[in-house]
């Protein structure tokens, strides 16, 4: 049997857009939501607890919350990703603060990498990613055939 390296997954044209703030950035993560607000509600939205909430308290957006960054809510967002139920991710992160769930967010932006996703760190990258042609319209993207990897690992090991 003969399994290709890579696959193909499909971004559709509704996308599941995860909304992520550490705290110094929920205000303009907001007012970013307030100024593509229209684009936005064309889409599935989801986001940690905090942020979530707020979003849709002053954006009238439904955006459904998990936990917050640091009680696992990052580390929710990443399994949705793996589960193949978020496509794109919207992260303002402060990067000149620590975080005390630094390790989630680190994995979380390396989940998001190993599954071609998406994701914008500030403004003007999210400014560039709901602007794009491909906010309109299904994108195929290529990732690791992690079933074959699988398979290969457990007969080396």
């Amino acid at each position: 049997m003969l399994i290709e390296d890579f696959v193909t997954l499909t971004i559709r044209k509704q996308k599941n857009i995860a909304l992520i703030a550490h705290d110094s950035k929920k205000k303009a993560l907001i007012e970013w939501c307030l100024q593509n607000k229209d684009i936005l509600k064309e889409h599935f939205l989801c986001g940690t607890g905090t942020t979530a909430r707020m979003i849709t308290d002053q954006t009238s957006l439904p955006v459904k919350g998990y936990n917050s960054g640091p009680l696992g809510g990052d580390q929710q967002i990443g399994a949705k990703i793996v589960e193949g139920s978020v496509d794109f991710v919207i992260f303002f992160s402060d990067p000149l603060e620590a975080q005390p769930h630094d390790p989630d967010v680190k994995a979380l932006l390396r989940i998001a990498q190993v599954y071609d996703i998406p994701i914008a760190n500030n403004r003007a990258t999210a400014d560039f990613m709901i602007t794009s042609t491909f906010m309109n319209e299904e994108y195929n993207h290529k990732v690791i055939n992690f079933r074959q990897n699988i398979e290969q690992r457990a007969t080396t090991l």
